[in-house]
């Protein structure tokens, strides 16, 4: 004899001394005066919603890259112990795709196999991955005295929402070695391709910006820079469509003027 299983899906409903089920009169199995069991249906689990991101500095960001953002946070955070946040910054936030790599800054207290993950994230993501490893101690004192840390927390996108302190304590010799960096592109600019040409220039921005208030936005920096190379868009630069002539001048008085006042902090620390 074969017995087989029904199931029948029926809705509670009230009655006046007792609820009931109802089912319907056509049915196989389930006779009238037959002893059956009834139970909560089981509900199919719902997906569970994507974490939060919190954007800073982002105005848009096309959707295949919400997604590898998506990913690499997950992937992050199925692998290491506590941590505090986890940062995507740098060319792949600009909007298009001609970015080259893909900047991960992970701020924990934990110990990490940077080599291990730097490899796991480039499988996942399939893009050559920059991986940085800092404690909260060592991004404070980054903040405050480096205005590369306050541009890449200017514009990046993070797990968790960010609040940090900024007591800014320039240290000026620290700054005469970033100032180093930016001097190689006026005897490199036939070299150099639009891309390298932004970041040094935005390298020098970013330093004169700082030492005029002590706090450094990208906003602010590009804007200090159209004005300095009269550029009606920072993306000339990017895209390699500017007058060497006209761009070196601009670009030696804005270096001297820097190179300037980094000499006279040094000067003034030492008395």
């Amino acid at each position: 004899m074969v017995t087989t299983k029904i199931k029948l899906i029926g809705r509670i409903s009230k009655g006046s001394r007792m609820d009931q089920v109802y089912l319907p009169k056509n049915r196989l199995g389930l006779a009238v005066g037959e002893y059956v069991t009834v139970q909560p249906l089981e509900k199919e689990p719902q997906k569970k919603s994507q974490t939060k991101k919190y954007f800073y500095g982002i105005n848009y960001l096309e959707l295949v890259k919400l997604e590898i953002a998506e990913k690499v946070f997950s992937w992050l955070e199925n692998r290491i112990g506590r941590y505090e946040n986890i940062l995507i910054t740098g060319s792949f936030l600009e909007r298009g795709f001609s970015f080259n790599d893909l900047d991960v800054v992970l701020i924990s207290e934990e110990k990490i196999n940077l080599l291990q993950l730097r490899g796991g994230l480039e499988k996942l993501s399939g893009i050559k991955t920059h991986l940085i490893h800092l404690s909260h101690a060592d991004l404070t004192r980054g903040l405050a005295r480096d205005p590369l840390y306050q541009l890449m927390l200017g514009r990046c996108l993070a797990r968790k929402r960010m609040v940090y302190k900024i007591n800014s304590n320039i240290n000026y010799k620290l700054l005469d070695l970033q100032l180093l960096q930016s001097k190689l592109l006026p005897e490199n600019f036939d070299l150099l391709n639009g891309k390298e040409k932004y970041y040094l220039t935005r390298n020098l921005a970013a330093i004169r910006a700082y030492l005029s208030g002590g706090r450094v936005r990208i906003e602010e920096v590009e804007k200090l820079i159209k004005k300095q190379f009269l550029l009606s868009d920072i993306s000339l630069i990017k895209e390699n469509r500017i007058s060497k002539k006209g761009f070196l001048a601009g670009y030696k008085k804005l270096y001297d003027q820097t190179f300037k006042l980094i000499l006279g902090g040094i000067k003034n620390a030492a008395e």
